[in-house]
């Protein structure tokens, strides 16, 4: 091989080399987690190691050393949820898939040595390149990066839908927890009624039918107790599945009382707009409508010729003749591989990559009107739960109070009976009960909107399609 060209190939293979993707060294994590802090305020990390295993696990217990916060319930998650990990594990995959399809395709080369009789020998090598997969490399490169961008927006969509879920997990624990106090409560205050109605009618100052809807009224209130802590191990096992919890983290304390209602809800001027703006599910749909079109553009250029593969061949034969004399003929040549149109002319993937591409906008458009939707209502909800649980605490639960000290005050004054006692005492409870549950829909409404504006209800589905050429050649011989 002479000088220039020596030169020429090394340009070549140095320019192949430049155009190639590398590792980012983080499995492109950093996009995603300078995301969910902006979004949330939280830290994403992915454990890669022992020593950040060991990092994370010694954070996720100092967390949990103190009364667990719905923000802290957030930031363990992030650091101890495994399928949140696999998930950045599917990120990494993009990554190395990116960068495999930005590298060029490796030549090969064979080598052969065939015997004939008169002594014929023959030794030869080729060296064979698919020149399709070099010319169309700077297109299936951009392709790949862009599902690539793609996928980090897919594991940021995850992290959040994951935080909105704890919200909601940890909401309806700490709400079961709270409802559980309540009738216990309630039930202590049943039962010393019902041992002071039995004294009394060991006494006959107390009838049997005053005893026995006593001991009904407090054997109702066990039953509620019971249901009410089923509940909580419910809702506490779902939340410890949600944070990756087991063994000894499960002692871990959650607070008595869900937060308070604050006295005034946020206003959003314009949801909608908030939520085209920041919806990640949407952002994935519009990336995946350019990757499509590309691809398009892709499988149309390459209906046809779909594959091309040159290869470059040395012979060298020799020959003996009679009088043991030998001759040596060097031989060069090509032969390029195609493939012939006839049957397949490549209609049906064009077919499909576009139907594809319509597809993927049918789903934005789609997503889209879901999206506006989901955001009106997810706001409508926020601001009547907060006006219901408001009326339950300023209205309901103060008169509950004041019937019930003076039914209490009628009954000393032997004014009223027992039937009425209980009877208001029942409305007390569900009026109570039914303020709790007013504060919780009220917290549940706020992660609802916050998973309306910022991720939607799922992760949009990929379709993109498969661009690599089909691996089929015919050979030439030269």
């Amino acid at each position: 091989m002479n000088a220039p060209t020596k030169i020429a190939v090394v340009a070549l293979l140095s320019l192949l080399a430049a155009g190639c993707a590398k590792f980012s060294g983080d499995g492109g994590m950093a996009p995603v987690t300078d995301s969910v802090r902006r979004e949330i305020g939280k830290d994403a990390m992915k454990l890669t190691s022992a020593e950040d295993l060991r990092r994370a696990r010694g954070r996720v217990q100092a967390l949990l050393s103190e009364s667990l916060a719905e923000d802290t319930a957030v930031q363990i998650a992030l650091l101890n949820n495994r399928g949140l990990q696999a998930a950045y594990n599917d990120l990494g995959i993009s990554e190395a898939e990116y960068v495999q399809t930005s590298l060029p395709p490796n030549p090969a080369i064979t080598v052969g040595r065939t015997f004939g009789t008169g002594g014929f020998v023959e030794v030869g090598f080729q060296l064979v390149g698919n020149l399709l997969a070099f010319a169309t490399l700077p297109r299936r490169t951009e392709i790949a990066k862009r599902e690539f961008e793609e996928a980090r927006y897919r594991a940021v969509a995850t992290t959040l839908s994951l935080t909105v879920d704890v919200r909601r997990a940890y909401v309806r624990a700490v709400a079961a927890q709270q409802r559980l106090a309540l009738l216990e409560q309630s039930r202590q205050t049943a039962d010393a009624s019902a041992r002071l109605m039995k004294q009394l009618g060991e006494t006959g100052a107390a009838n049997k039918l005053d005893q026995g809807r006593v001991s009904a009224f407090y054997a109702e209130l066990s039953a509620q107790v019971a249901q009410a802590r089923l509940s909580v191990n419910r809702e506490r096992e779902t939340l410890n599945r949600i944070l990756g919890l087991w063994g000894a983290d499960l002692d871990y304390k959650l607070p008595a009382r869900l937060p308070a209602l604050p006295t005034t809800p946020d206003p959003l001027s314009d949801v909608e707009v908030e939520a085209m703006r920041r919806r990640v599910d949407l952002i994935i749909l519009r990336y995946e409508i350019v990757t499509l079109a590309k691809s398009v553009g892709f499988v149309d250029a390459t209906r046809y010729l779909s594959f091309l593969e040159l290869g470059l061949g040395y012979r060298n034969e020799v020959e003996t003749n009679d009088a043991g004399e030998q001759t040596s003929k060097n031989r060069y040549g090509f032969e390029l591989g195609i493939v012939i149109p006839i049957f397949d002319t490549g209609e049906a993937r064009v077919t499909t990559a576009r139907e594809t591409y319509m597809r993927a906008v049918n789903r934005l458009t789609e997503r889209s009107v879901n999206a506006r939707s989901e955001a009106r209502i997810a706001y409508a909800t926020y601001r009547a739960t907060h006006d219901i649980a408001r009326y339950y605490q300023t209205r309901i639960v103060p008169l509950r109070r004041q019937i019930s000290a003076e039914v209490l005050l009628r009954y000393n004054g032997m004014l009223v009976d027992v039937f009425e006692l209980l009877i208001d005492e029942r409305e007390r409870i569900a009026a109570n009960l039914g303020s709790l549950d007013a504060l919780r829909d009220y917290h549940l409404a706020v992660a609802d909107l916050q998973a309306a504006l910022i991720v939607g209800g799922t992760v949009p589905p990929s379709g993109v399609i498969n661009t690599t050429p089909p691996p089929e050649t015919i050979p030439l011989g030269f």
